[in-house]
């Protein structure tokens, strides 16, 4: 955290002005990437309506691709959840089994590896992905300059021009956090909810 405080300016006064929480990862990928296609979020940064709202259809059970498959689509729009989002956990699950995700020993996978595991599953972008590599796997080094969040706190902090030049300059700027960038990250994110509340 020394480092990434001496980095510049801006996170110097973040660092020093606000208390991360504790983040416990479930250090599960197919969870997390349910959370992601359930909320458009991962949970760590979501409420989780939705997510809760599918648990009850699961009987508290962490989803696995045989659960999903017996969800019974009327109640799942019961729990008002749309139709879409089924389809799209469908085609998670079809994957994952069919690829025998479940057998990848992801701790031990390379970003490249994880990516490269993942990237080819319909509806799971690049963003997600990150979003894998940074709160479900605790990689340390992970910057995602699409994260919409992440471009609102910097535009803010520093100063950054809403144009098509904003995720070159973002990733320059993360540039002098390596190789804390998931550290900074959080910290942005948290300061985001922070300027949010004063």
């Amino acid at each position: 955290m020394e480092d990434l405080e001496k980095s510049d300016a801006v996170m110097s006064e973040i660092v020093n002005t606000i208390q991360l929480p504790e983040l416990e990862s479930s250090q599960d990928v197919f969870f997390d990437l349910v959370s992601c296609v359930l909320e458009q979020q991962i949970h760590y940064r979501a409420k989780g309506v939705y997510l809760r709202k599918f648990m009850v259809l699961t009987d508290d059970q962490l989803p696995t691709p045989a659960i999903i498959r017996t969800i019974d689509p009327h109640e799942f729009a019961l729990q008002k959840i749309a139709a879409n989002k089924l389809k799209a956990l469908h085609n998670l699950a079809w994957y994952w089994e069919s690829h025998q995700l479940d057998s990848v020993d992801w701790q031990n996978c390379s970003n490249e590896e994880v990516i490269d595991h993942l990237e080819p599953i319909k509806g799971i972008g690049r963003w997600t992905i990150d979003m894998i590599l940074l709160y479900t796997l605790g990689r340390p080094d992970i910057f995602s300059p699409n994260d919409f969040q992440l471009k609102k706190v910097m535009k803010t902090c520093y100063g950054l021009a809403d144009d098509k030049n904003l995720a070159s300059e973002m990733t320059a700027i993360a540039e002098k956090w390596k190789p804390n960038r998931s550290l900074a990250t959080r910290y942005l994110l948290e300061w985001n909810k922070y300027l949010k509340k004063r």
